[in-house]
C-alpha cells in the first residue's frame, strides 16, 4: 500500500495550483512526494551529464540513526579541528559526485569548517527522471528526519550548523534547521518547499537566506511571498533572493544552468554563511 502513495496525490492533487499545494496542511515531505510526480516538475530536471569526482578530499562517514539504522554523509573536514559545521543536502538525483563536488568547494570556500553532505537516499543515486521520481517519492519523512537527528548527533552538542540544500534539499536545510533547535546558526534553501506551519517557523533559533528563480512553476513568486509573510507573522527574518529563471537553475549538470545568476546566488550564500560561521 505505501508505493501508492504518489500515485494517491497525484491523482487528487493532480490539479492543484503550487500556490494552493505550497499552504494546504500536507507534510513538506508529502508536497515534495507531490511534485516529483508531476510531469511538468520532472521535465524541469534533464539528467545529469556523467561525471565522476577524480581525487576526492572528503570520504563517507557512517552515524547511527534513532530508527536502528545507520547512515552516511560524505565528509569534508579542515586540518584542524572545529565545531563549525555546515550540512548540504542533495537535490532528487540524491548524492551524487556532483554534489560530493559542492561539498568540497564550500569547505575551501569557507576554511574552517566541516561539511558534510548528506544522502537522504540510503545509498541510492539516480541516473534517470523515473530513477529520480521514485526515489525523491517514496522517501519517508520517519526516516529523513531519522538521518538527520543521526547527523545531529554525530556532530556533537557543541556544534553549530548551518544548512544548504538545492530543491528537495532545499526543503530538507530548512527542516534540519528546525530540528537543530538552538545549534542552528544559519540556513540557506535554494528554490525547496517552505514550511507553511508558522507555529514550527516560530522554533527558528537563526534567520534563512532563500534563493529562488522568478519563472519556477511550483515555488514561484506567489508561494515564496507566502513564505515571507508566514515568516513575518512567526516573527522570523528572511532574506529573499530572486533571479530571473526556472527552477533548478543553479545546478551545473542541468541543461538549464545559469551560471550569471547562479554565480551571483553563490556570492550571496557565501556571504551569509561566513558572516554566521564566523
Amino acid at each position: 500500500m505505501k508505493n501508492l502513495l504518489p500515485l494517491f496525490l497525484v491523482l487528487v492533487f493532480g490539479n492543484c495550483s503550487a500556490q494552493k499545494y505550497a499552504c494546504c496542511t500536507m507534510s513538506v515531505n508529502d508536497k515534495n512526494s507531490l511534485m516529483a510526480m508531476n510531469e511538468k516538475f520532472a521535465s524541469t530536471h534533464l539528467p545529469p551529464e556523467p561525471f565522476a569526482l577524480e581525487k576526492p578530499k572528503g570520504k563517507m562517514v557512517a552515524f547511527k540513526t534513532p530508527d536502528g539504522a545507520t547512515a552516511h554523509a560524505y565528509a569534508v573536514k579542515p586540518s584542524k579541528e572545529t565545531d563549525k559545521v555546515v550540512f548540504l543536502f542533495h537535490e532528487w538525483w540524491g548524492l551524487n559526485d556532483y554534489i560530493k563536488r559542492e561539498a568540497e568547494n564550500l569547505q575551501a570556500e569557507l576554511g574552517e569548517v566541516n561539511v558534510y553532505a548528506i544522502d537522504l537516499y540510503d545509498g541510492k543515486v539516480a541516473a534517470t527522471t523515473p530513477d529520480a521520481q521514485r526515489y525523491m517519492s517514496g522517501l519517508k519523512e520517519a526516516r529523513a528526519k531519522a538521518i538527520i537527528t543521526g547527523a545531529i548527533n554525530y556532530v556533537g552538542k557543541s556544534a553549530k550548523i548551518a544548512t544548504l540544500g538545492w530543491c528537495m534539499g532545499g526543503a530538507w536545510s530548512l527542516q534540519s534547521t528546525l530540528m537543530e533547535g538552538k545549534q542552528a546558526i544559519g540556513c540557506v534553501m535554494y528554490y525547496g518547499m517552505p514550511e507553511s506551519d508558522i507555529n514550527k517557523l516560530k522554533t527558528l533559533n537563526c534567520d534563512v537566506l532563500g534563493i529562488f528563480g522568478t519563472q519556477d512553476g511550483f515555488i514561484n513568486p506567489e508561494v515564496v511571498r507566502t513564505f515571507e509573510a508566514n515568516m513575518a507573522k512567526a516573527g522570523k527574518k528572511i532574506s529573499v533572493h530572486s533571479y530571473d529563471a526556472p527552477h533548478a537553475f543553479a545546478n551545473p549538470s542541468n541543461p538549464k544552468y545559469n551560471k550569471e545568476y547562479a554565480d551571483n546566488a553563490h556570492m550571496e550564500a557565501l556571504i551569509y554563511l561566513k558572516e554566521r560561521l564566523k
